[in-house]
């Protein structure tokens, strides 16, 4: 509680930016308000968030984190988000009497500029603040960037694409029309989706509940990934599934597309009846390298 008072001590230094505060100290401040019943000073206790927001935004801190072959998830982090909907207040946005929007307003829309570097094509697409967007990143329109979501170089989010809270998404990766790659803010601990670098996610795919699609693999069209759907691997003849405490992971350079599962059970197999199942039916080659690749001018 130390560390927190002093913080909170600290004055604006403008209206929307607060003075850096030690990485640590930012940490026990947010644990300690996420932990608290009442938050005795709010007018303080924004002034934490505000700091630990533009963190976020800049890309300083993060959700998750690689470390070797492993992801571990920032706890505090997704508290300090958490935090940020308990302290925000409903506010109408502006932009003009035909597209308007109401939210809390700790999270307002990202105004880029020129100096973010990042292209963001006219038709209606929105970035969240506290959402990290790295500089060569395209958008096409209309596509969407959650709060707390990390999206690296060179990578396109194409159009009515969704980019969920806290998702990671790497280097080099094409999010094709319509991809919907889900949020996870709660449990707090709970891993978020994350998408390696190089990974190349079809037209109308959906990758939820934690997810861990590894780097230069493909998703198919239409491929759904969740927690409770086995993924099949038609080459080595595995079955990959999530467990209690590890998230579903797609082998790197898988290739992914949409197939079934026969019911072997009960009416299911008097009816013939099969089950949605993702399947590898590969894994990436020459072949998939030409029939995948982003050219560098779109960039």
């Amino acid at each position: 509680m130390v560390q927190l008072a002093a913080l909170q001590s600290r004055k604006l230094t403008t209206e929307n930016t607060t003075e850096a505060f030690p990485l640590g100290v930012l940490q026990s401040a947010i644990q300690a308000l996420y932990a608290a019943s009442a938050i005795a000073d709010p007018a303080a206790a924004r002034q934490t968030f505000l700091d630990f927001r533009a963190r976020l935004t800049c890309g300083e801190i993060r959700a998750a984190e690689k470390a070797g072959e492993h992801w571990t998830v920032n706890t505090w982090v997704k508290q300090g988000i958490l935090l940020g909907f308990r302290l925000g207040e409903l506010k109408e946005m502006p932009g003009g009497e035909i597209f308007s929007f109401v939210d809390k307003d700790t999270f307002p829309a990202r105004h880029l500029s020129l100096a973010d570097r990042v292209r963001v094509v006219p038709g209606g697409s929105t970035i969240r603040e506290g959402a990290y967007v790295a500089p060569s990143v395209i958008c096409m329109p209309p596509m969407f960037i959650n709060v707390g979501a990390y999206v690296d170089e060179g990578t396109m989010v194409d159009s009515h694409a969704l980019v969920g809270s806290c998702a990671q998404i790497g280097k080099r990766v094409h999010l094709s029309a319509a991809a919907q790659i889900g949020g996870v803010l709660e449990p707090v601990n709970a891993a978020p989706v994350i998408i390696e670098d190089d990974v190349l996610v079809g037209g109308n795919c959906g990758v939820f509940e934690g997810t861990l699609v590894r780097a230069k693999a493909v998703l198919g069209a239409g491929t759904i990934l969740t927690r409770s759907t086995p993924l099949v691997d038609l080459v080595h003849g595995e079955v990959y599934r999530a467990s209690a405490d590890q998230p579903l992971e797609v082998p790197e350079n898988a290739v992914v597309v949409p197939g079934s599962r026969a019911v072997t059970k009960g009416k299911g197999a008097q009816w013939n009846i099969s089950l949605y199942t993702p399947v590898i039916v590969k894994y990436r080659d020459e072949k998939t390298e030409r029939g995948t690749e982003l050219e560098d001018w779109l960039r």
